[in-house]
């Protein structure tokens, strides 16, 4: 059982950095891969960036590569999202996911983690 907890969110204004946090309770966190997901009023939930059980694979919606940089402490328990230059577009509820066992072809995709553990949410909002 894993039990997932996002922080981090706020207001900034557009071209601002905010650092997202996932922190998870359970011995076995450093097995599972994590993924960050957004959803936006009136929109379907997307897919923002993955990173492995070791940390050693990432991968980014094309929205945000060169922004958002995901990392992991598995000491800590913590995935992060550092997310930089932000855009009025990336106005959102942030959800981290945590799965065991990942295809390579739906890593962010939201389905594919419909049997993992997810967290409640965090609000992000860029505005001026």
């Amino acid at each position: 059982q894993l039990q997932l907890v996002e922080s981090g969110g706020g207001l900034v204004q557009p071209g601002g950095s905010l650092t997202l946090s996932c922190a998870a309770s359970g011995s076995t966190f450093y097995i599972y891969s994590i993924a960050w997901f957004r959803q936006a009023p009136g929109k379907e939930r997307e897919g923002v960036s993955y990173i492995d059980s070791s940390g050693g694979s990432t991968s980014y919606a094309d929205s945000v590569k060169g922004r958002f940089t995901i990392s992991r402490d598995n000491a800590k328990n913590t995935v992060y999202l550092q997310m930089n230059s932000l855009k009025p577009e990336d106005t959102a509820v942030y959800y981290c996911a945590a799965q065991g066992i990942v295809p390579i072809n739906g890593l962010l995709d939201s389905s594919t983690w419909s049997g993992g553990y997810w967290g409640q949410g965090t609000q992000v909002t860029v505005s001026s």
